[in-house]
């Protein structure tokens, strides 16, 4: 194949994605299709970039290496398979990152309806981002690690965010705020969030108004 070593950025691939998505956003919002205006538009559309800033992050940018430009350390060196507490600074970066994930998922699933479910939709985002990092240094030689630190972290920041927001819904006005930016069918819309613990169901005074 030869000697190759090229950069594929962040910008490149995100950005007509996002712009397409755009798009698509304000054409749903022009038709007027429920769960697609006003409000639930700058749900979708701060998902969207959410997604697209956490992709930037943790994927981007690709780093294409081969021949002489290519790290030669083997795949398996590149995983680190046992959590090891550490002072590192980057462990409060990879919780604050899926803080907003926890936060989201029940503004647009209706499976999110439970501490516990979205804990674990957050640690299989984890765990896909942390696979798509060995795929691409395996593939492409790009010299990123696999650390299982990163994966409870991550899982750690779903769970903080899911509390926040359970939290925010004592607040009556944040409440009402949430329940105009949850998706219609989510599990916020509809009440199904695990609102025990001492959680109003606010969504009842508002969907009644």
């Amino acid at each position: 194949m030869g000697n190759v070593n090229f950069e594929i950025g962040a910008l490149t691939v995100l950005g007509p994605l996002m712009a397409a998505f755009t798009l698509f956003l304000a054409w749903r919002a022009r038709q007027g299709r429920p769960g697609w205006t006003g409000q639930h538009t700058l749900t979708r559309l701060l998902a969207a970039a959410y997604a697209a800033g956490v992709l930037s992050l943790t994927v981007f940018p690709i780093v294409v290496t081969y021949g002489e430009y290519a790290n030669q350390m083997p795949w398996t060196s590149q995983v680190s398979y046992i959590p090891v507490p550490s002072p590192d600074p980057s462990i409060v970066a990879n919780v604050a990152l899926m803080v907003p994930l926890g936060m989201l998922l029940p503004l647009m699933s209706a499976k999110a309806t439970s501490l516990g479910r979205v804990t674990g939709f957050t640690a299989l985002v984890s765990l896909s981002i942390e696979l798509t990092q060995l795929l691409s240094y395996i593939v492409c030689n790009n010299a990123r690690s696999v650390d299982v630190n990163d994966l409870i972290a991550n899982t750690l920041g779903g769970l903080a965010g899911y509390l926040i927001l359970r939290r925010a819904m004592r607040v009556p006005a944040l409440g009402r705020r949430l329940n105009a930016l949850a998706l219609p069918g989510s599990a916020l819309a509809t009440g199904g969030i695990d609102a025990r613990r001492g959680t109003p169901r606010v969504v009842e005074a508002t969907v009644t108004k």
